[in-house]
């Protein structure tokens, strides 16, 4: 069965390995290290949550809130654990936290190449919005 819980700092090298498995972009000298993580883990924006089965994770997701609005930073389920509901699972759950803060809004950036990601969102209720252009700026280049 699978269960919803909170990420705690212990599931770092966990989750490293999953998103490694599921071939996920990361930053581990940079944004994602484990300091890094652990510090927005503690912050008060952060909803970092863990799907997990006979005491082994096999999703994740990491939601943010700026206070109004919610994101979806990081969503990643095990590539052999896929098809079984399990982000789908993650994304409530996010959804149903953010709410409880009285965050109406959930929005998540995907890269336009993942269109295993874009099908799954679309599939779960999530609406494409091509009038915003993303824009970024890097204070240094692993972040």
């Amino acid at each position: 069965m699978i269960r919803v819980r909170e990420l705690v700092a212990d599931d770092y090298d966990c989750v490293v390995e999953l998103w490694n498995d599921a071939g996920l972009d990361h930053r581990p000298s940079g944004r994602d290290r484990r300091p890094a993580i652990e510090r927005e883990m503690a912050g008060p924006s952060s909803v970092f949550l863990a799907a997990e089965e006979d005491g082994h994770i096999v999703g994740v997701v990491l939601g943010t809130h700026d206070g109004r609005k919610g994101w979806i930073n990081r969503l990643a389920v095990s590539p052999r654990d896929r098809h079984r509901g399990i982000g789908k699972l993650l994304v409530e759950a996010v959804e149903e936290r953010l709410d409880a803060l009285g965050i109406g809004i959930v929005t998540c950036l995907i890269e336009e190449w993942n269109a295993e990601s874009i099908k799954f969102f679309e599939a779960i209720g999530y609406v494409e919005h091509r009038e915003c252009i993303y824009y970024s700026k890097r204070m240094q280049p692993d972040i």
